[in-house]
């Protein structure tokens, strides 16, 4: 009914389970809230957890999968703040609801982890009062408050927009610190021991598709909705995003685009194949290679100032070390528009043995997008010398460098 088109089910959760398993992925499974409730919700869980004898283990048994598929994380609703959603909730109903289904759910497998639904949005005027309500009635019984956050170009006849734009960075993490210090200040009072952490489970760039979205008619059956071609300045924003993920990954334990394929996504499909959108690259390699620990840099760069934000480094960046393999990966962003940015990483307490790879995606223009396949990710000139890894960044450029380090 959200989205006012026929879904026939034919792909069900049967199927996108099988669908994980083949990836290589897990299931990130929300319970219905809205329009259903506790029991359901623990019904569920009891489907898709439990080995048998029950009523909802063994109809899962009869539909041809015998053994449980054990996910591990739920979310308890979505977006329940969310004026369009069916079923919203105020804050004290929500928390309140959110707190009972988890005790249901806990009851039928008490391994699982559970998500309570922040903010759908900074903007939504209820925003942190929202946030503290719900966790003063499900705190206890939960073990992530969600986020959301969706960015768009909206001023195409201002030169200096694409200065803006790749600032929004600085809102994303504006966002999360807010929400922790809501978080801790919860934990304070009910003085607990136990804290709540992040799970990013939507956030992407997403505007293209809006106006043609207005003119789909209504109830057909899989209409092309959100479909968003994303061009380079995205790519590069879609960047500056996972860095600043990865900056509050102390807090931010789960992160997820809602969606992988057509639908705000970095894959596309259509009757001639399967095809990169820009977007992909950076969110590529920092799931490949985004790995272990995120070390924090201490970043000497300048700083310009845009129209929403006083302050946006040219230079954003990231190390993550990832003991099993003794890799260190650099990523890092340069949003000067004209000049190039040479790269300088000291490493205190690691040695750099040599570089593995080290790529860029620069050189096209803002407004390009992917459908004619083009895009490619580039070699990138990077150095050690004295422990120091050095490489020159393009304008306007998303750069990985990995090394092989040891102690």
């Amino acid at each position: 009914m959200a989205w006012r088109s026929i879904e026939t089910n034919e792909f069900g959760l049967h199927e996108f389970m099988n669908w994980t398993k083949q990836v290589g992925t897990k299931a990130n499974m929300a319970v219905n809230l809205g329009t259903r409730g506790i029991m359901a919700a623990a019904n569920l869980v009891e489907y898709c957890n439990f080995e048998k004898g029950s009523y909802w283990s063994d109809l899962r048994r009869q539909n041809g999968q015998e053994k449980p598929y054990n996910i591990k994380t739920w979310c308890l609703g979505n977006e329940m703040d969310g004026p369009w959603e069916i079923g919203q909730k105020t804050a004290y109903e929500y928390g309140h609801l959110a707190n009972e289904a988890a005790k249901a759910m806990r009851a039928v497998d008490d391994s699982i982890e559970l998500v309570a639904c922040g903010s759908s949005s900074m903007d939504n005027p209820t925003f942190g009062d929202w946030e503290a309500t719900v966790l003063d009635q499900c705190y206890d019984n939960v073990d992530y408050l969600s986020l959301h956050r969706y960015y768009g170009y909206y001023n195409d006849d201002d030169p200096k927009e694409l200065d803006n734009y790749l600032g929004k960075n600085v809102d994303l993490d504006q966002f999360i610190k807010g929400v922790v210090a809501i978080c801790d200040a919860v934990k304070a009072k009910k003085r607990t021991d136990k804290t709540i952490n992040l799970s990013f489970d939507e956030w992407n760039v997403w505007y293209h598709s809006n106006d043609a979205d207005t003119k789909v008619k209504p109830w057909q059956k899989a209409p092309h909705l959100l479909e968003d071609i994303y061009n380079f300045e995205d790519a590069l924003l879609v960047g500056s995003l996972l860095i600043t993920l990865l900056k509050n990954s102390d807090r931010v334990k789960i992160a997820c685009l809602a969606q992988l394929v057509n639908v705000i996504a970095p894959i596309m499909t259509d009757d001639q194949g399967v095809w990169y959108q820009s977007i992909f690259y950076p969110f590529m390699q920092v799931s490949n290679f985004g790995k272990g620990v995120a070390l924090a840099p201490n970043v000497a760069v300048e700083t310009y100032r845009s129209r929403e934000f006083p302050e946006v480094p040219y230079l954003d960046s990231i190390a993550t070390y990832d003991q099993k393999t003794d890799e260190l990966t650099i990523f890092a962003e340069n949003k000067n528009q004209k000049d190039s940015l040479t790269f300088n990483t000291v490493l205190k307490e690691l040695n750099a043995t040599e570089v593995i790879e080290a790529t860029q995606f620069y050189g096209y223009d803002p407004k390009q997008d992917n459908r004619d396949g083009q895009m490619r990710l580039q070699p990138l000139t990077a150095s050690i010398d004295d422990n120091q890894i050095t490489a020159t960044l393009q304008p306007l450029s998303w750069n990985m460098i990995r090394v092989r380090v040891n102690h």
